[in-house]
Formats: C-alpha cells, sequence, structure tokens
C-alpha cells in the first residue's frame, strides 16, 4: 500500500462539472442533480483501497448527519478497472448497497473528472459551498490503516462547519494521504 498525498486544489476554485453514471441506479448524474444546498462534499474513492475501506463506516455516519443539513455528498470512482477489476461498476454498486452509502457514487469511466479536479489519491476531500468554490481539500483526519487513531473525521467536519456557518476556510489544511489513483496505461 503506497502512501500517496493529495495534489493542490486552489481555495475559491470553482468545482468543475460533470455528469457520470451511478452504477448502482444506472442514471446518469451530475453535479447540479447531487449538489447541496448549502454545501458540496466530492471525494474520489474506490473499492479496494484501505485507506477508503478503514473511513468508509465513518464517512456515511458523516454524510447521514450532514445531508440533512443540505450539504451533498457525491463520491467518485475514477480506477481502472481493466487492471482493477475490483473496482468495476457492477462492484461499485454492490460496495455502495453494502456500506448503504446515503449519497450517489459515479463511475468516472475516462478519469476526466479526476483529472479536472487534479485528483490524486483515494481517498481525496474536497468542500465547496453554496456557489460551487471550494473551501477545503484535505484529509478527513488523521486516522491511517496502520497508526491506530481513532477515525473520527474531525478535518471534514469541520470544514465543512466553516461552510455552514459562513466562516471563512480553515487556514490549516493538511493533504489527504491514500493510495494513488490507478491511471490508465495511455
Amino acid at each position: 500500500m503506497a502512501d500517496t498525498e493529495s495534489y493542490s486544489f486552489p481555495i475559491g476554485t470553482l468545482a468543475p462539472s460533470f455528469r457520470l453514471l451511478n452504477p448502482l441506479t444506472g442514471v446518469w448524474q451530475s453535479l447540479e442533480d447531487c449538489k447541496g444546498e448549502h454545501a458540496t462534499v466530492v471525494v474520489f474513492i474506490c473499492n479496494h483501497c484501505p485507506f477508503v475501506i478503514h473511513i468508509n463506516k465513518a464517512l456515511v455516519a458523516l454524510a447521514n448527519t450532514y445531508i440533512k443539513q443540505g450539504v451533498g455528498f457525491i463520491a467518485i470512482s475514477s480506477n481502472d478497472v481493466e487492471n482493477y477489476p475490483q473496482d468495476a461498476p457492477r462492484l461499485m454498486a454492490e460496495l455502495a448497497q453494502k456500506e448503504q452509502f446515503p449519497f450517489p457514487y459515479l463511475y468516472d469511466e475516462t478519469q476526466e473528472v479526476a483529472k479536472a479536479y487534479n485528483a490524486a489519491c483515494t481517498p481525496d476531500f474536497y468542500v465547496f459551498d453554496k456557489n460551487l468554490k471550494t473551501t477545503y481539500h484535505g484529509q478527513f483526519d488523521n486516522s491511517r490503516p496502520r497508526n491506530d487513531m481513532p477515525v473520527t473525521g474531525n478535518d471534514l467536519q469541520m470544514a465543512i462547519e466553516r461552510v455552514l456557518s459562513g466562516d471563512s476556510p480553515l487556514e490549516n489544511q493538511k493533504p489527504s494521504i491514500g493510495c494513488n489513483i490507478k491511471w490508465k496505461s495511455v
């Protein structure tokens, strides 16, 4: 398991739009379809990454709390499924059901959305305000599969709370760390 740190994505950047397939429902969904009234969280994940598996339950709990407050959550998998078949759309749908994702888990087959967001790893978190301007790009919390720290979601939660209260973005935004996105060979 290689530790990859998220790349830069400047605060204030407008969220790149997209339209992706939701393998669970078979429906194509856009950023506009899924955004929240007050804020939107976009996270790049995949099925097999130990860093994602480590936080899945806490992410679902956090999403269930904030969806009620007008925060939209969108998960996206951009991995190359030819070389990583465990991330195939059919298995994405199974994982979304098993983990009871309260948010869409969308498939970025072309990897263009991951490139537009400058995504590097799974998980890779972005928080946007009601106008879809970036207020946070960083980690879920300090917990990792190997460090025995509790999974809390504190960093993401603080970033969401700042948006909901109208405060300025967090000054200290720690990059996310996870498995690298599995890019298709050219």
